[in-house]
């Protein structure tokens, strides 16, 4: 394979005009990076949650801990199957198959490089692309949560019940928000097309406004900055990541939707959230961070959008991503029910529905560059967002001291330790002694002192 000498954005003119044989080896690439990516982000996930909770993690099976998922997943295909006798069988086979396949089909549209040349035939290193690309990512994702939705109810039991009732809240509160920051997107590009959103992300140039000339950055993260946290957020609530992992919530519901499930079908559904993870950071790339062009100031070089190198640059950002996974799962607990529910129906839908609001009138202004316009706007919009949500809501209030805690205690309350850490006396000691010195009890000395 040789690769192309000028940098190329595709156009959907350029797909469908492959032999088999290529098309065949997109889809095989594509398959093939969503699950080797799955095995290196357990792993990845497992070092580094480790090296904050200052623990070495997996570095046994192989060198630094890299064969230890292959492990992992050897012993879940070999573990015994067990079905549930309250089960739906048909249901409850095809569950961890949907949210698989669901997660794998989203990679189909999602460019990870420009056109390259393979064995003489130009083409863009993409599997496909349709006018309505975009589109086909929000139905992958959410037809990925029906099989968890429908693995839990099909186990016939309580706490599966209750996990796929979760995530069917979940898929409905944040699908909202995921398709309305997409919006912006599609208003801004101009286009539903994959390919043709990263061409609209192309490098930086140079506005003049009010006779001033400033650099104006090509991401869609930085140009659309309240669409982008909000995406993300929305994003961290599909896959079912910490602290949005409702459906799972080891401490209240055993493991949700896949507790009756074991042995390769547990083993799906645990790929499925992984792949998912991978996929949904994917498209965040491809929509917000410029796809598979180079940050700056990479782009100086005039060959870094060009030919093989920008693959790299594509997998650099998906594995930046992976890691803020990573980050919130070991950082950020777990959010109760009903603050999951207020975030997403009171804080990321109006706001949404006000940025939508002012992108469309901004653009609706001739007399200034669009570009422009966002930037002034965008920009300071993205960090009022961001200090609203991790404002603190509520004053520190100060601690009570020891004896308010003592006072403050309701009767009949089951008592609490001394407030000063000091381990009370054994009765049968304080009575053994109490025998055998009278008169110090008599004369009113305190049992502690003994």
């Amino acid at each position: 394979m040789t690769p192309s000498i000028l940098a190329q954005d595709p156009t959907l003119a350029d797909f469908g005009r492959d032999p088999w044989w290529l098309v065949l080896g997109k889809i095989v690439f594509a398959f093939a990076f969503g699950l080797l990516a799955t095995l290196l982000g357990v792993w990845f996930e497992r070092r580094v949650v480790g090296y904050m909770q200052v623990r070495p993690g997996p570095n046994q099976v192989g060198p630094f801990g890299l064969l230890q998922t292959l492990a992992d997943g050897l012993k879940m295909a070999f573990k015994e199957d067990i079905l549930p006798k309250a089960a739906d069988k048909v249901v409850y086979f095809f569950a961890p198959t949907i949210s698989v396949i669901c997660a794998v089909t989203a990679l189909s549209v999602v460019p990870f490089g420009p056109m390259v040349s393979i064995f003489g035939h130009h083409t863009p290193l993409q599997v496909t692309d349709v006018p309505v690309a975009v589109l086909l990512l929000l139905a992958c994702s959410s037809m990925g949560v029906y099989g968890i939705v429908l693995g839990g109810w099909a186990s016939g039991s309580t706490y599966p019940l209750l996990g796929g009732l979760r995530s069917s809240a979940q898929m409905i509160s944040y699908e909202v928000a995921m398709g309305l920051s997409i919006v912006a997107v599609f208003m801004t590009a101009g286009t539903m097309s994959t390919s043709g959103i990263v061409a609209a992300q192309g490098d930086a140039t140079r506005l003049t406004i009010n006779g001033w000339e400033i650099p104006a950055p090509g991401w869609y993260a930085i140009l659309l900055l309240p669409s982008f946290v909000i995406f993300f957020i929305a994003t961290v609530g599909e896959t079912n990541r910490a602290p949005f992992d409702l459906p799972e919530a080891e401490s209240e519901l055993v493991a949700g939707f896949m507790t009756e499930y074991s042995s390769l079908k547990f083993a799906l559904f645990m790929l499925s959230e992984y792949v998912a993870m991978v996929t949904m950071s994917a498209v965040t790339t491809t929509l917000f961070l410029g796809g598979w062009r180079a940050p700056w100031p990479i782009t100086i070089w005039e060959g870094a959008n060009s030919g093989w190198w920008p693959m790299l640059w594509f997998f650099g950002k998906v594995i930046a991503l992976v890691f803020v996974f990573v980050w919130l799962r070991g950082t950020l607990p777990r959010l109760r029910y009903d603050q999951f529910m207020r975030l997403g129906w009171k804080v990321l839908l109006p706001i949404n529905l006000v940025w939508i609001l002012v992108l469309s009138g901004l653009r609706s202004i001739e007399d200034w560059d669009t570009r422009g316009k966002v930037i002034a706007v965008g920009i300071p919009a993205g960090l009022l967002l961001i200090a609203t949500l991790f404002w603190p809501s509520r004053r520190p209030q100060p601690k009570p001291t020891a004896q308010e805690q003592v006072d403050n205690r309701p009767y009949g309350s089951f008592p609490l330790p001394p407030m000063d850490l000091q381990v009370p006396p054994s009765p049968r000691i304080t009575r053994v002694v109490a025998e055998r010195e009278p008169a110090n009890i008599v004369a009113g000395s305190d049992s502690r002192e003994v």
